[in-house]
Protein backbone atom coordinates (compact mmCIF):
# COMPACT_ATOMS: atom_id res chain seq x y z
CA UNK A 1 0.00 0.00 0.00
CA UNK A 2 1.49 2.88 -1.20
CA UNK A 3 1.12 6.35 0.28
CA UNK A 4 0.73 10.36 -1.29
CA UNK A 5 2.52 12.67 1.31
CA UNK A 6 1.24 15.81 0.98
CA UNK A 7 2.46 18.14 3.56
CA UNK A 8 0.41 16.62 7.09
CA UNK A 9 -2.34 14.97 5.28
CA UNK A 10 -1.72 11.25 3.51
CA UNK A 11 -3.64 9.45 1.03
CA UNK A 12 -3.52 5.14 0.84
CA UNK A 13 -5.17 3.37 -1.77
CA UNK A 14 -7.21 1.15 0.06
CA UNK A 15 -6.70 0.20 4.09
CA UNK A 16 -4.29 2.16 6.14
CA UNK A 17 -1.00 0.34 7.60
CA UNK A 18 -1.76 1.60 10.96
CA UNK A 19 1.39 0.53 13.21
CA UNK A 20 3.57 1.61 10.09
CA UNK A 21 1.99 4.93 10.01
CA UNK A 22 1.87 5.59 13.73
CA UNK A 23 5.41 4.93 14.00
CA UNK A 24 6.72 6.74 11.29
CA UNK A 25 4.35 9.82 12.85
CA UNK A 26 6.02 9.07 16.63
CA UNK A 27 9.44 9.65 15.10
CA UNK A 28 8.51 12.69 12.97
CA UNK A 29 7.90 14.21 16.21
CA UNK A 30 8.92 12.86 19.28
CA UNK A 31 12.03 15.25 19.75
CA UNK A 32 9.99 18.08 18.80
CA UNK A 33 8.59 19.59 22.29
CA UNK A 34 5.50 17.55 22.47
CA UNK A 35 4.03 15.82 25.40
CA UNK A 36 1.14 14.05 24.19
CA UNK A 37 0.19 11.95 20.50
CA UNK A 38 -3.27 11.55 20.81
CA UNK A 39 -4.26 8.53 17.70
CA UNK A 40 -7.61 8.40 16.83
CA UNK A 41 -8.09 5.13 14.59
CA UNK A 42 -11.33 5.13 12.10
CA UNK A 43 -11.84 0.88 11.67
CA UNK A 44 -14.07 -0.17 9.26
CA UNK A 45 -17.48 -2.36 11.03
CA UNK A 46 -19.55 -4.77 9.24
CA UNK A 47 -22.81 -2.91 9.55
CA UNK A 48 -25.50 -4.69 7.69
CA UNK A 49 -23.76 -6.84 5.87
CA UNK A 50 -21.56 -4.46 4.10
CA UNK A 51 -18.34 -6.23 2.81
CA UNK A 52 -16.57 -2.94 3.11
CA UNK A 53 -16.39 0.69 2.52
CA UNK A 54 -15.13 2.47 -0.81
CA UNK A 55 -14.21 6.06 -0.66
CA UNK A 56 -13.68 9.03 -3.63
CA UNK A 57 -11.59 12.26 -2.60
CA UNK A 58 -11.01 15.86 -4.30
CA UNK A 59 -7.30 16.21 -2.70
CA UNK A 60 -7.19 20.10 -4.24
CA UNK A 61 -10.37 20.39 -1.56
CA UNK A 62 -9.39 18.32 0.93
CA UNK A 63 -6.07 20.02 1.59
CA UNK A 64 -7.64 22.96 1.53
CA UNK A 65 -10.12 22.28 4.17
CA UNK A 66 -7.04 20.69 6.13
CA UNK A 67 -5.22 24.14 5.82
CA UNK A 68 -6.69 25.42 9.00
CA UNK A 69 -5.78 22.23 11.00
CA UNK A 70 -2.24 22.44 9.71
CA UNK A 71 -1.98 26.36 11.40
CA UNK A 72 -2.62 25.38 15.10
CA UNK A 73 0.03 27.50 17.61
CA UNK A 74 0.22 25.03 19.98
CA UNK A 75 -0.87 21.37 18.39
CA UNK A 76 0.38 19.48 14.80
CA UNK A 77 -2.03 17.39 13.34
CA UNK A 78 -0.96 14.48 10.87
CA UNK A 79 -4.11 12.76 9.10
CA UNK A 80 -4.18 9.53 6.22
CA UNK A 81 -7.25 8.58 4.62
CA UNK A 82 -8.27 5.58 2.20
CA UNK A 83 -9.22 5.74 -1.24
CA UNK A 84 -10.89 3.07 -3.17
CA UNK A 85 -12.26 0.11 -1.18
CA UNK A 86 -11.53 -0.58 2.33
CA UNK A 87 -12.44 -4.00 3.51
CA UNK A 88 -13.88 -4.37 7.35
CA UNK A 89 -11.68 -4.83 9.77
CA UNK A 90 -9.51 -2.57 8.09
CA UNK A 91 -8.78 0.99 8.89
CA UNK A 92 -9.85 3.92 6.50
CA UNK A 93 -9.51 7.28 8.68
CA UNK A 94 -6.07 7.77 10.89
CA UNK A 95 -5.12 11.39 12.63
CA UNK A 96 -2.95 12.00 15.29
CA UNK A 97 -2.81 14.77 17.31
CA UNK A 98 0.33 16.36 18.95
CA UNK A 99 0.58 18.47 21.55
CA UNK A 100 2.44 19.77 24.69
CA UNK A 101 -0.21 18.61 27.21
CA UNK A 102 -2.53 16.22 26.62
CA UNK A 103 -5.69 18.10 27.91
CA UNK A 104 -5.60 20.49 24.46
CA UNK A 105 -4.72 17.15 22.33
CA UNK A 106 -7.89 15.64 23.61
CA UNK A 107 -9.94 19.03 22.71
CA UNK A 108 -8.09 19.48 19.45
CA UNK A 109 -9.08 15.66 18.52
CA UNK A 110 -12.25 15.78 19.19
CA UNK A 111 -12.89 18.81 17.47
CA UNK A 112 -10.84 17.62 14.51
CA UNK A 113 -12.80 14.49 14.28
CA UNK A 114 -16.18 15.99 14.32
CA UNK A 115 -15.12 18.77 11.51
CA UNK A 116 -14.23 15.97 9.41
CA UNK A 117 -16.72 14.06 9.56
CA UNK A 118 -19.41 17.03 9.09
CA UNK A 119 -17.20 18.82 6.42
CA UNK A 120 -14.11 16.93 4.76
CA UNK A 121 -14.65 16.19 0.82
CA UNK A 122 -14.68 12.50 1.32
CA UNK A 123 -17.63 10.44 -0.02
CA UNK A 124 -18.54 7.31 1.02
CA UNK A 125 -19.88 3.99 -0.63
CA UNK A 126 -20.72 0.57 0.76
CA UNK A 127 -19.73 -2.23 -0.64
CA UNK A 128 -22.64 -5.04 -1.16
CA UNK A 129 -21.97 -7.88 -3.47
CA UNK A 130 -19.14 -6.60 -4.96
CA UNK A 131 -20.94 -3.22 -6.21
CA UNK A 132 -20.62 0.18 -4.70
CA UNK A 133 -23.24 1.50 -3.42
CA UNK A 134 -23.84 5.00 -2.46
CA UNK A 135 -24.74 5.97 1.51
CA UNK A 136 -26.77 8.59 0.97
CA UNK A 137 -28.33 7.91 4.20
CA UNK A 138 -24.94 9.02 5.89
CA UNK A 139 -23.65 11.57 3.38
CA UNK A 140 -23.88 14.86 4.53
CA UNK A 141 -23.57 17.99 2.32
CA UNK A 142 -20.37 20.35 1.82
CA UNK A 143 -20.73 23.90 2.43
CA UNK A 144 -21.32 25.57 -0.93
CA UNK A 145 -20.67 21.47 -2.56
CA UNK A 146 -23.60 19.58 -1.90
CA UNK A 147 -23.66 16.03 -2.11
CA UNK A 148 -21.92 14.39 -4.56
CA UNK A 149 -23.54 11.32 -6.27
Amino acid sequence: MKSERNKMVEIFKGGIPVIETLERWYEDFKLEGYGAMIPFIGIVRPDNGIEGLSFDLYLPLLNEWFKKWNELPDAKIKMAHSFGDVKVGETSFLCAVFTKHRREGFKYLEEFVEDFKANAPIWKYDLIDGKRIFAEDRAKPLPQAGILK
